[in-house]
């Protein structure tokens, strides 16, 4: 597979130069070829059987390039992609859930995937088998739930209640551990948080959406770093969705309205942003959800351009 593109920047070190590349699109044009291919549309006409089409991608988890999950609010249902075809599986495809408000999803220590609506105000479990599909919790009561993560390291989820402008925090059954959070402009207040991200290492990153910043948290909730102001330039924010982080802690935030990607530091100090508005490869329309895997790997939902995008980050020693 041949990378297109190169973008470079200086995450604060003079010595390593980062340098974000273009890898490929999900799907490609091939696999948009086969889903339209004649036994396809015969399927279709004569015995219902259509192939699944990607159509408003919002969030995405990987194991790696051949190996993900994908959150599709315009058909109402989930991907999974194994070695480059995409399915629905069974269990959602019979499913009576109305899934009308995908938002944001997780996987758990026993591959087992979690995935939120807003509107049913509900969590979804999907196992790793992929034979079953339940509601995670039938006695959790959640204010439009969000975005969704996993620390395996204290074995809890974390799910953001919009509505209510705070952050459940669960045990692997699904019990409630406790809620913090209310709604304010202080830090450790959130105004309508959105999107949220676990890094493995010990920090929480919140997408604060209609205070348009970023807050770190630490295990414990406490905050360890905030940044992020309204404006129209780089390094401001307008409609922040999706984040993530690197293997060398960069913050990656999606901006909807921005159709980029930006670049921070754990201070929110701006290095960089990749993308702009278009249909193009590296460029975007309106994207929402990113995440970015163990080999710093980034996949971008590219919402409105009915695709996955993944790029990687390599870095080079300057002599």
């Amino acid at each position: 597979m041949q990378a297109q593109g190169n973008s470079e920047f200086l995450p604060g070190s003079k010595e390593d130069i980062f340098s974000v590349v273009w890898v490929k699109n999900w799907p490609s044009a091939i696999e948009n070829k086969k889903s339209r291919t004649v036994k396809a549309r015969l399927n279709s006409i004569l015995f219902g059987i259509r192939t699944p089409e990607l159509k408003n991608p919002v969030a995405i988890i990987a194991a790696n390039l051949e190996d993900f999950w994908i959150l599709d609010q315009g058909n109402k249902t989930v991907f999974h992609t194994v070695k480059g075809v995409g399915d629905i599986p069974h269990p959602i495809t019979k499913t009576g859930f109305d899934l009308a408000s995908l938002v944001g999803l997780c996987s758990l220590s026993d591959g087992s995937v979690l995935f939120t609506d807003s509107r049913s105000r509900k969590i979804y479990c999907i196992s790793e088998s992929k034979k079953k599909l339940q509601v995670f919790s039938d006695t959790l009561q959640l204010e439009q739930p969000t975005g969704i993560a996993y620390l395996p390291e204290k074995k809890q989820i974390w799910v953001l209640e919009t509505a209510a402008h705070r952050i459940a925090v669960l045990n692997e059954s699904g019990n409630l551990i406790k809620r913090f959070g209310t709604r304010g402009d202080a830090p450790g207040e959130f105004n309508f948080p959105t999107h949220i991200w676990a890094d493995g290492k010990g920090l929480i990153y919140v997408t604060d959406a209609m205070n348009f910043r970023i807050q770190v948290l630490d295990p414990e909730g406490n905050v360890v770093s905030v940044f992020g102001e309204a404006g129209d330039a780089s390094g401001y924010m307008a409609r922040p969705k999706g984040t993530a982080t690197d293997s060398h802690g960069n913050i990656y935030v999606v901006d909807a309205l921005f159709h980029v990607v930006q670049v921070f530091d754990i201070k929110g100090t701006f290095l960089y942003k990749f993308g702009n508005q278009g249909h193009g490869n590296e460029e975007f329309w309106m994207p929402s959800g990113i995440y970015i895997d163990k080999e710093d790997y980034i996949y971008v939902a590219d919402t409105y351009n009915s695709r996955i995008q993944i790029f990687q980050l390599t870095t080079t020693h300057e002599k």
